[in-house]
């Protein structure tokens, strides 16, 4: 259980610790996202939920890779006070990529970490998380252009470079850049739910979920102008979800022969059509065993599964939970209704 979860569950006011580690050649944009995301995110009082805080390894300034220098609020101090901890990636240290060791007094920062504390990664972040052997076994990503290297950097580590991001429990890693926000806001939604999730979005002006993976952001060859794309067949999908939708139900709504479509989803979206609209609906699912009290058949029917047994098997062999206990740990409302 992670600290923010201890809180909701005891009804504690404080925020969730949130210690960002910047090291030196730290980019800004990474650097900055985990205070604007979850620094936008407030209870129904407008008390913060979230308290984050920049720190280094040694408590000194770190130089950017923009030309300028970060002063950090904290030093190690904070990473073994926080709840969370979090690594944006570096590009002062081009011995990770070689499976090289991680500076002494970053070693030394990291050690002084608490256990239980929940780990991530941003972009190349994952290199230093890797590096201190905290990978070693898991499932995680980084950016997919540099899969192969990270692969043959740490050959323990379970690389999936098609994933914005990689939710392991107690450590999570996200793949380049933006992909840094899509894995904050689900850590919002995974300690206060979908629509305080989605609150946040909509404060950083970001959608609250992209479709799709890290697949759709490797470079291919340009697809023909003149074709038709598949955009509004997937808008028309996410209204039809309910509905039991095929595979030649979803060319014919963009006027393709099934080959055509199938090869055309695949390269604007970065998976199958069958593939994208399971996970939808799971998307959907989850939404409605957070935010409703809709019993678990009706979840299915509005979501497409058809059944509870199948919304149960789907959502097992994704999230290795069921529906009911996805709800219970995720839903607000039954976390008051527990409490209460």
């Amino acid at each position: 259980m992670t600290g923010a979860e201890r809180d909701r569950a005891q009804g504690s006011p404080r925020p969730h610790r949130v210690a960002v580690l910047a090291l030196p050649g730290v980019p800004p944009f990474e650097l900055g996202i985990p205070s604007r995301v979850f620094g936008s995110v407030q209870d129904a009082e407008g008390r913060p939920l979230y308290d984050v805080t920049v720190c280094t390894a040694d408590g000194a300034p770190v130089p950017s890779d923009a030309g300028f220098t970060v002063q950090p609020a904290a030093g190690p101090e904070a990473l073994a006070a926080a709840d969370t901890v979090i690594v944006p990636p570096t590009h002062a240290m081009p011995e990770l990529g070689r499976g090289g060791p991680l500076p002494p007094e970053v070693t030394s920062a990291i050690a002084g970490i608490r256990p239980g504390t929940r780990l991530v990664s941003i972009c190349t972040g994952s290199y230093v998380l890797a590096a201190a052997g905290l990978l070693d076994g898991r499932p995680a990503t980084t950016h997919w252009n540099l899969a192969p290297e990270f692969r043959r950097a740490y050959p323990k580590v379970r690389v999936d470079e098609d994933v914005l991001f990689v939710d392991d429990g107690d450590v999570l890693t996200s793949a380049g850049v933006a992909a840094g926000v899509d894995l904050c806001l689900h850590l919002i939604r995974r300690d206060h739910g979908a629509a305080t999730a989605n609150r946040a979005a909509r404060m950083c002006v970001v959608p609250p979920w992209r479709d799709g993976g890290q697949a759709q952001y490797i470079d291919r060859p340009v697809p023909e102008p003149t074709l038709a794309g598949t955009t509004a067949t997937r808008a028309w999908a996410l209204e039809h979800l309910d509905e039991p939708l095929s595979l030649a139900q979803l060319a014919e709504h963009a006027r393709m022969s099934l080959r055509s479509f199938t090869r055309r989803f695949r390269d604007e979206v970065g998976m199958t059509p069958v593939q994208w609209l399971t996970a939808q609906r799971l998307e959907l699912a989850k939404q409605l065993l957070e935010t409703t009290d809709l019993t678990i058949d009706l979840v299915a029917h509005r979501a497409g599964f058809g059944s509870a047994n199948s919304l149960r098997a789907h959502m097992r062999a994704a999230f290795g939970v069921s529906p009911a206990a996805y709800r219970r740990a995720f839903s607000p409302r039954h976390a008051a209704a527990v409490r209460g």
